[in-house]
């Protein structure tokens, strides 16, 4: 089973390999301009294929290093367990008295989950958590065994867990920004979306804050009440790592998913709808518009784009019209091409 589990994988990290030297030599249209009394028309996509999912492939790695030199480097020799499966890894790291190494326990169980739910785990997730979690581990492995046998880097373990937090939750930020994943709990949630409708967020706090817990019986030189006093630290280390990683995780992809709404009133609403088009791959709905003091007839420009687009539509428009109107604002969400894909639970009637 183990054997054809791998050649699976193989076969199709040998299929997306080939799919990205096609698209060096064809680049589809993925957005579409529209306008009211007029025909769609297609944009030109902002990057090729092949160039956006080499930047995908950078973050990613980029992600997981900085993931996994904040977990090996501050949290991890403070003996502070966090949530994942980096916080089991480490469970069993120091309840084995260190024999078995966090890297080889990452990698072990995620190849179990993988194994568990390959039915139900599409192509792209696999492929993509097999490199993460490849990378992951092999990046801790690498390190682990000195930090671990070493003072920690940083002395003051309160100081240490802010940092490595901060570094978690950069690192989750960015590789999940680019649809990556380093396996663990993203496979849990990954198969139960397919097989359950329960809230996975509040399934994987549950478990992250009891993983925690479970460092209290971690083996400890000394009687009852120094355990308690000591662990009790620890285990409050590791909740606000939790807490804190979280929330700057959510926060950075938020921020890289957030939809911006431009209403542009310009006479050279022509060219600048072009521009807008060609150069950030983003639609533009125009609308025929009246003044109502002057009562000349105007066209008005919609637009959504992500935050990263903002200041380049703000260009092209001074450039083009000084003179134009723009207003911006956020909008909490816009579902469709180019956006986010609707989302709704299954109903329980039948």
């Amino acid at each position: 089973m183990v054997r054809r589990f791998v050649v699976k994988i193989l076969q199709e990290m040998l299929h997306s390999a080939i799919l990205g030297i096609k698209n060096m030599c064809v680049t589809l249209p993925s957005t579409y301009s529209f306008t009211m009394n007029t025909s769609i028309t297609p944009a030109k996509d902002r990057t090729p294929g092949l160039s956006k999912d080499l930047r995908d492939w950078a973050a990613i790695v980029l992600g997981i290093f900085i993931y996994a030199v904040g977990f090996t480097v501050f949290i991890l020799p403070h003996h502070i367990v966090i949530g994942g499966m980096a916080g089991f890894s480490t469970l069993v790291y120091y309840a084995t008295g260190g024999y078995i190494p966090v890297a080889v326990v990452m990698y072990g169980t995620n190849i179990l989950l993988l194994l568990c739910g390959f039915k139900y785990l599409g192509r792209s997730f696999v492929v993509r958590t097999v490199f993460g979690m490849t990378l992951l581990s092999l990046i801790i492995g690498s390190v682990e065994g000195y930090f671990t046998s070493h003072p920690p880097l940083v002395s003051s373990a309160p100081m240490s867990v802010i940092v490595g937090a901060v570094m978690l939750g950069l690192g989750i930020g960015i590789y999940y920004s680019h649809h990556g994943t380093a396996g663990g709990t993203d496979i849990v949630a990954a198969i139960m979306s397919h097989t359950s409708d329960v809230s996975m967020g509040r399934v994987m706090m549950i478990i992250d804050v009891s993983l925690v817990a479970l460092s209290f019986f971690l083996p400890f030189e000394g009687d009852m009440e120094a355990r308690i006093q000591s662990r009790t630290q620890t285990i409050i280390y590791g909740w606000v790592a939790i807490f804190l990683y979280s929330w700057l995780a959510d926060k950075y992809v938020a921020q890289g998913k957030q939809t911006i709404q431009f209403i542009i009133l310009s006479e050279k609403w022509r060219v600048i709808a072009h521009r807008i088009t060609h150069e950030t791959g983003r639609g533009a709905t125009v609308w025929d518009a009246t003044g109502y003091w002057t009562g000349e007839d105007r066209k008005l420009m919609l637009v959504w784009c992500r935050q990263v687009d903002t200041y380049h539509i703000f260009r092209i428009v001074k450039e083009e019209d000084e003179n134009a109107y723009i207003t911006n604002s956020e909008v909490r969400s816009v579902y469709g091409n180019g956006f986010d894909r609707l989302k709704l639970k299954k109903s329980s009637r039948p």
